[in-house]
C-alpha cells in the first residue's frame, strides 16, 4: 500500500496530534509532518486544508487569522477540548489496530 493511502484514512488524527503540542499554520504544519516522519509523510494543500476545514466544521479546531511582525496574515489552527478528547479516543484505538495488525502479521512477537 503506497504511504499516500495510509496518510489519507489518518489525516486528521496526524493533524490532531501536530496540533496538541501548539497552535500552527499551514505550512508550518507541512513542514512539521514532513520533518517528524523524516519525510515519509508529505501533505499537499488539496489534502491539508479541506482535513483542516472538516476539523473546525466537527469543533475538533479552531483556526484563527494573525498577523505576523512582517505583516503576514496567516491562520493559526489550535486543537479544542473536543479535539483533545477526539485525538485520544483515536489514538486508543490506533494502539488496538497496530497491535491487532502485529499478533496476525507478527505472531512470534506477540
Amino acid at each position: 500500500m503506497h504511504q499516500q493511502e495510509m496518510l489519507k484514512g489518518n489525516t486528521e488524527t496526524l493533524l490532531l496530534a501536530l496540533l496538541e503540542a501548539e497552535p500552527m499554520y499551514g505550512y508550518q504544519i507541512v513542514k512539521e509532518v514532513e520533518k517528524r516522519s523524516s519525510g515519509y509523510f508529505a501533505f499537499k494543500e488539496g489534502t491539508l486544508y479541506p482535513a483542516l476545514h472538516r476539523l473546525e466544521r466537527a469543533n475538533l479546531v479552531v483556526g484563527a487569522w494573525q498577523d505576523t511582525p512582517n505583516a503576514v496574515r496567516r491562520k493559526y489552527y489550535e486543537i479544542t477540548a473536543k479535539g483533545i478528547q477526539a485525538l485520544a479516543d483515536r489514538f486508543e484505538e490506533w494502539q488496538r489496530f497496530t497491535q491487532a495488525m502485529n499478533s496476525v502479521m507478527l505472531p512470534e512477537a506477540t
